[in-house]
């Protein structure tokens, strides 16, 4: 009796899973970019405001609300040669407390020769025991440029939260061509609060960023480093392989988001979205 009961919990639980998926991608079609091709699947949405220029702006929206234990959450997009693309969310992403079965966020970009991609999200908000597997793949081809952020944010500090407990795993791989260039995985398991506090993960502070510039170049990195006076947290930039990567780490989401502003402004010739400055 108690073994059925059991695995009715398991099926009830595995039945009020979200899941959701998106692919698209979006080509040049008489001088302006436009969507082609678009699948959505469960509770992920997106939507395309009025076309900006020559470019096209792309907004996603969880209908979820949010990510829990044992949701799933597949994003798939790919702007063809000449396209331009800027992504973004509709609002901060927030992961909620998991009772032990993991959430699964899994992000392909691919752009083409000659492309533009901007992958701009709203930051990711980490509720104290959530247990998350992120993993973001990009293929950049030659002559294609591509400007990429992420912000994790451990705890509401405006309502006095904290992430004290949970799982975090953040897979990052991107190709330049057809070579490997950025590979690297993030891993917070079980005490974060106490690996938070160290020094040289972040110094007691409750937000962490990266953005990735393709191209990039020291000239990139001098004119991004001539801003470091605005700053109001950490901020690390370099270049390597003709791409640049900016660094980010923060005591609140606040702060960290204004840096990260500061530093898009920077590095991206159309600006930023506007839910941005909303």
């Amino acid at each position: 009796m108690q073994s059925e009961t059991t695995s009715s919990v398991s099926e009830t639980f595995a039945a009020n899973r979200a899941i959701g998926a998106v692919r698209f991608d979006v080509h040049v079609r008489d001088g302006l970019t436009r969507r082609r091709e678009l699948h959505e699947e469960g509770s992920l949405r997106v939507r395309f405001p009025s076309p900006e220029q020559q470019g096209l702006s792309a907004v996603f929206v969880n209908t979820a609300g949010g990510i829990a234990g044992g949701d799933r959450f597949d994003i798939d997009i790919c702007t063809r040669a000449n396209a331009q693309l800027t992504v973004t969310t509709a609002a901060a992403e927030k992961l909620y407390r998991s009772h032990g079965p993991e959430s699964h966020v899994n992000i392909k970009l691919c752009a083409e020769t000659g492309s533009r991609l901007a992958w701009l999200p709203q930051e990711t908000i980490l509720f104290d025991q959530s247990c998350v597997s992120r993993s973001i793949d990009i293929d950049v081809a030659e002559g294609a440029s591509l400007l990429l952020c992420e912000i994790v944010v451990f705890g509401r500090a405006a309502m006095g939260e904290t992430m004290t407990k949970g799982r975090f795993v953040d897979r990052w791989r991107m190709r330049l061509g057809d070579k490997l260039a950025f590979a690297e995985t993030v891993r917070l398991d079980g005490d974060i609060a106490r690996r938070l506090a160290s020094r040289a993960v972040l110094n007691g502070g409750g937000a962490i960023g990266t953005a990735l510039i393709v191209p990039g170049d020291e000239a990139v990195v001098e004119r991004i480093r001539a801003s470091s006076d605005r700053f109001g947290g950490e901020v690390g930039i370099s270049a390597w392989d003709g791409f640049a990567i900016a660094r980010f780490c923060a005591q609140d989401a606040a702060t960290l988001r204004a840096d990260m502003m500061t530093v898009l402004g920077q590095a991206s010739p159309s600006g930023l979205p506007r839910l941005w400055l909303n």
